[in-house]
This record gives structure tokens, C-alpha cells and sequence, in this order.
């Protein structure tokens, strides 16, 4: 449950006073509370007000512009979806002609809003009075949305054309927030949507990205979505809202475009990919290929082939600019013995060293620590893929492609 204190912010002073405030700098928050607890301002209201300021600050990678005059909690911001991404959830319900929806474990309304910004008729439902309540204020601009502080596992959706769901993944206590794993054991749990599905409501849940394949039921589509490269969800889809054709996709979106690569076939059935050695050009698939089991797909389109049949590094021939995959020119192939590579680092000059692994147990910056280490201050910066194929365990050296 949330435990912050936002009422002192809904009061016509409150929000006067936090919508004053300049731009959040944790710097000087000392000296601000005590500017505005001298000017009189309540304690309370001046440590609520600060708090949403630095929320606010936070929030804009998820929000934009639209923070600035947003409320919110800790535990909704962390898992409230951007906006990006809800604005695909309701185009969705849109092209599938649904004007009523019930937005079902709303959290901070960030669904609703690209709902109603869309001209659909929204019933945003939170159970938590306080994230309820900071909904409310979200959604003060949409005459078309309405918040409902209930339930959602008891709302009876007969009277709407579409259901909406994000499950509360994780608990907040009085130490903090942490994050749920069973789906059993969200609120509400994946039972109660697959039984709304089962009746053949149009329905869509926001999921976790690492949700097991063998969790995913058998009668929807499931879309991975990332961000900028980072992972953010899989969105189940069941009935209208399901496409024809697609049972596993990945959304990747970028900061100016986006890109879809899907299957009609399920897990496990998909085509296999070629294995072969390394050469010329070297690509590491975005984390939602993977998710979504799509990596023996985009090597078919690279015209490539794997290194290991369990790791997702394609090699191919030539470079084919891609949104769905990372590319590096391939400049030397070397075994992983460190003893070997640490004369390498400093025969080479090398100062600066990133290092990218799958395969192999060790870590990034064990491995960076111990080949730099006494090799001077070398002006070069190398690249390092750590990876196997088969038994054999290789040191990849690599150029990065610039992207489109």
C-alpha cells in the first residue's frame, strides 16, 4: 500500500505552493524547507511539496512535459508505463473499435490518460486510496475519465467494451517497495484475467518482461516492448485485441521511430537458426528479440548464423542496418585466456575497455579490473565480446557500427 503523504499537496494552498517551486535540485532541498517553513508554510505541506518535486524531476523520463503537473508516489512512479508505450496500448483498443474501457488497477492513470486522450470513455479503478487519489489529479483534464477507488478484482465489467489491467507487481512496507514474482500473486493475479478473457471480453494486461514462457496462456498474443534498448513489458492481448497471425512480437521503440518483428508460431516452434564461427560483422539482438524468441528470426534476416545455439550473438557476412539488433565489425578473434589478453591490453595502449559478455561466468568489470590493471594509462578504448562457442571459449574484438 502507499504510504505518502499527498493530501497536504490537494489543497488549493498545497498545490499553489508545489507548483511554485523551480526545478528539483537535491542540493539545496536543505535550504529551501527551511526558506519555506520561515515563509510559513506548514512543515508537512513543505516536505509533501518537495517530495513531488523530486518526483516530478524523476518522472520525466517516463512523462515529459506532462510531470510538471502530475501527482505521484514512489511505488506508482516505479512502475507507472511511459508514455510512448501506453499510447500504443490505446491505439489498440481504438483500432479495434472499443469506445468503453475500464482501466483495471490504474495505479497513476498513465493508461487512462492515452485512453482518454484518445477520445475513449475510461473508468480508471485503483484500489490504494492514495494512488487512487493521485489518479484523480492526472486525470482532472479528461471529462471522459473517471476515478473509481475500489476493487478492481471486484468490478463488474459487463457495461464496457474493453479491459485494461495493470497488476500491482510489487508491495510497499514502511522500508520500502520490492518486487513480486509469482503472477499469482499480483493484484489482480493472472487468473482473473485469463477468466475475464475466457469470456471473451477484449482484454490487455501489462506483464513483467521476464514472465516464463510456459506462464503465458495459449490464447493470446504476447508483445515484448523496449525503450531506448531497456526491456520495459509484455502486454498480453486475448480476443479483438489480439492480432490474426501473431503469437509473439517485439516492439522496439527508439528515440524517433519504431520497429515490429513478429511470429505466427509459438514458443519453441519457431525456425532454427544456423550455428557457425565468427565473421565479419557481429550483432546483439535487443533484449525484447530475445524475450520474445525471435533471435533465430533476425538472423534469418541478417542472413546469419549463431555462435552457440543457447547465446543470442548473430554473425553475418555483411552489415544490414537494423533497429532490432546492435552491430560491431568483427576486427580479431582471440581465445579468453587473461594472461594473453592483459599482454594484448598493453601491447595495444589500451586505456579505456568495454566489455560485453554472454556465456561465460564472469563479469564485466572483474574482467576490465584485472586487464588494465598496471597496464598504464593507454590512450586507446577497445571493445571486448566474451562469449562460446560449443566448448570454446572466445574474446571477440570489436568495433561498434554507428546505427541509421
Amino acid at each position: 500500500m502507499a504510504t505518502e503523504n499527498i493530501a497536504d499537496i490537494l489543497t488549493p494552498e498545497g498545490w499553489e505552493l508545489l507548483n511554485s517551486l523551480g526545478p528539483y535540485d537535491e542540493a539545496d532541498s536543505m535550504r529551501l524547507t527551511a526558506q519555506l517553513r520561515k515563509a510559513g508554510h506548514a512543515p508537512l505541506a513543505v516536505a509533501a511539496a518537495l517530495t513531488q518535486s523530486r518526483l516530478r524531476a524523476r518522472a520525466t523520463a517516463k512523462f515529459g512535459p506532462f510531470a510538471e503537473r502530475m501527482v505521484f508516489t514512489e511505488a506508482g512512479l516505479e512502475q507507472a508505463t511511459r508514455l510512448v508505450v501506453t499510447a500504443r496500448h490505446a491505439r489498440r483498443f481504438v483500432d479495434a473499435g472499443l469506445l468503453r474501457i475500464a482501466d483495471l488497477g490504474c495505479g497513476l492513470g498513465a493508461d487512462s490518460m492515452a485512453l482518454a486522450t484518445l477520445d475513449r470513455e475510461v473508468t480508471a479503478v485503483e484500489l490504494d486510496e492514495t494512488t487512487a487519489a493521485a489518479a484523480t489529479m492526472n486525470l482532472l483534464p479528461f471529462p471522459n475519465a473517471r476515478v473509481v477507488n475500489a476493487d478492481a478484482a471486484a468490478v463488474d465489467t459487463a457495461e464496457y467494451d474493453g479491459v485494461w489491467l495493470d497488476p500491482a507487481r510489487r508491495t510497499t512496507t514502511t522500508s520500502g517497495t520490492s518486487r513480486l514474482f509469482d503472477p499469482e500473486a499480483f493484484s489482480p493475479p493472472l487468473s482473473f484475467v485469463q477468466d475475464l478473457a475466457a469470456t471473451g471480453k477484449p482484454v490487455g494486461v501489462k506483464m513483467g518482461p521476464g514472465m516464463p514462457h510456459d506462464a503465458i496462456p495459449a490464447d493470446c498474443e504476447a508483445q515484448w516492448v523496449s525503450v531506448d534498448g531497456a526491456v520495459t513489458e509484455v502486454a498480453l492481448w486475448f480476443n479483438a485485441l489480439r492480432r490474426d497471425g501473431v503469437r509473439r512480437a517485439a516492439l522496439v521503440l527508439g528515440a524517433r521511430n519504431a520497429a515490429e518483428l513478429t511470429s505466427a508460431a509459438d514458443f519453441g516452434a519457431g525456425p532454427t537458426a544456423a550455428i557457425g564461427a565468427p565473421e565479419d560483422y557481429l550483432y546483439e539482438p535487443d533484449g525484447a528479440v530475445i524475450r520474445a524468441e525471435l533471435v533465430a528470426d533476425l538472423a534469418a534476416q541478417l542472413g546469419g548464423h549463431l555462435l552457440d545455439p543457447m547465446i543470442a550473438y548473430i554473425c553475418a557476412p555483411s552489415h544490414i542496418d537494423t533497429p532490432f539488433a546492435r552491430a560491431y565489425k568483427i576486427l580479431e578473434v582471440r581465445p579468453f585466456n587473461m594472461k594473453a589478453l592483459k599482454a594484448w591490453v598493453r601491447a595495444e595502449g589500451i586505456g579505456v575497455l568495454d566489455i560485453k559478455k554472454r556465456g561465460i561466468a564472469v563479469t564485466p568489470e572483474e574482467v576490465r579490473e584485472k586487464l588494465l590493471a598496471g597496464s598504464g594509462k593507454g590512450r586507446r578504448k577497445a571493445t571486448l565480446v566474451l562469449t562460446r562457442a560449443g566448448d570454446e571459449r572466445l574474446a571477440i574484438v570489436v568495433e561498434p557500427v554507428p546505427s541509421g
